[in-house]
């Protein structure tokens, strides 16, 4: 693949200079042209085949979101390393989750966004994990409370239950009229992205490290498997064989048959760590792995020209010193470049008497120290 001029970088080449021939995912950040993915994206293993169903309708993209994350579709992208690229492509073809682990704010989690737009493969599923998230809510909740007093109003009172906003569901024609399970489950992020899609969903675990101890051994079955259980949707599967629930996506439903969730397309998971503990073995290896480095000068000239039009070459200077900055204080965020920029962009000259000191304040290092 030849190279792609970007005018931040004064002209030079700084796409790939060379793609692997096996590469389905190169690194553009642009959406593939006339190619659908299924027509080019190879089997998966024998043992990582799934046979969920029935297949569910592709999900439009969320430019909004991928657009403020990478800058409108269409700019100068940053370039990425090829050995980045391969463990990406690995990961896609052995239908892996791909962990990437590296310091805060170097982009972790835009490697996701970045897949899915090349690859089409629509709206980023965004799991933020805090120390409280469970296996069970990344997967789904089941509102009892709601279900118990939706029951009430209308099995002993007679008066109808309120229609839920379910999308063509109208909550009341369950066994004897009752609501029906499916109207008070809501699948999460690990929950949706499991569907059976015919092409792999793009789920974002967000900063694994910052889990409950128990999470990652907990993801093993999940993960190997494809496929979980929901069990107050099996307990009913008698009277409610296909329960219409909610998911992740916006006014987003999906049947789920006898309570089971299993996987077509096995989903592309990037999970997150700034590598604040370790995770065990069993874990690491239904992992491919991938370690970030910090963003080079070309990198960071790219991301700045993929969010601020006709900056070329403007913000050389600010770079090298950011790069400078970074390296003396055990690193910063690119995000803190970025809000340097805008201020420039802004009308903020550099030779004006607070340019330095809003400098400071911006470039604060990120490990607590003043």
């Amino acid at each position: 693949m030849s190279g792609v001029q970007h005018p931040a970088d004064g002209g030079r080449p700084t796409g790939h200079v060379s793609s692997r021939s096996w590469w389905i995912y190169r690194g553009t950040g642009q959406p593939l042209a006339d190619v659908r993915l299924g027509d080019v994206l190879p089997p998966p293993p024998g043992w990582r085949d799934f046979d969920g169903g029935p297949v569910l309708p592709p999900v439009p993209a969320e430019s909004t979101e991928t657009d403020r994350r990478l800058g409108a579709a269409g700019r100068t992208t940053p370039r990425q390393d090829p050995h980045d690229i391969d463990m990406i492509n690995t990961a896609l073809l052995l239908r892996r989750p791909l962990l990437v682990t590296g310091r805060p704010g170097i982009g972790k989690s835009t490697l996701a966004y970045l897949v899915a737009r090349e690859l089409g493969l629509g709206r980023v599923l965004h799991w933020g994990i805090t120390s409280r998230s469970t296996l069970r809510s990344g997967l789904y909740e089941y509102d009892a409370i709601g279900r118990a007093q939706a029951s009430l109003g209308h099995g002993r009172t007679g008066a109808p239950v309120p229609a839920q906003p379910t999308g063509g569901t109208d909550g009341t024609d369950g066994p004897g009229g009752a609501p029906r399970i499916g109207d008070f489950v809501r699948l999460g992020p690990l929950g949706t992205a499991l569907l059976p899609y015919e092409l792999p969903r793009v789920l974002l675990i967000d900063e694994l490290d910052k889990s409950d101890i128990d999470l990652p051994n907990d993801l093993l079955h999940v993960l190997e498997n494809g496929s979980y259980a929901i069990p107050e949707l099996v307990r009913a599967r008698h009277q409610e064989a296909r329960a219409r629930v909610f998911t992740d996506d916006p006014d987003g439903t999906a049947t789920v048959a006898d309570g089971l969730v299993r996987c077509r397309a096995f989903p592309f998971i990037v999970i997150t760590s700034n590598g604040e503990r370790q995770f065990p073995a069993p874990f690491l290896r239904r992992c491919v792995r991938l370690d970030v480095s910090a963003p080079r000068e070309d990198q960071l000239a790219a991301m700045i020209a993929a969010h601020f039009r006709d900056q070329g070459g403007r913000h050389d200077a600010m770079i090298r010193a950011f790069v400078e900055r970074s390296r003396e204080h055990g690193g910063l965020a690119t995000d803190q470049l970025l809000n340097a920029v805008f201020l420039r962009t802004a009308g903020v000259r550099d030779d004006d008497e607070a340019w330095g000191e809003l400098l400071e304040a911006l470039w604060r290092q990120l490990s607590g120290a003043p």
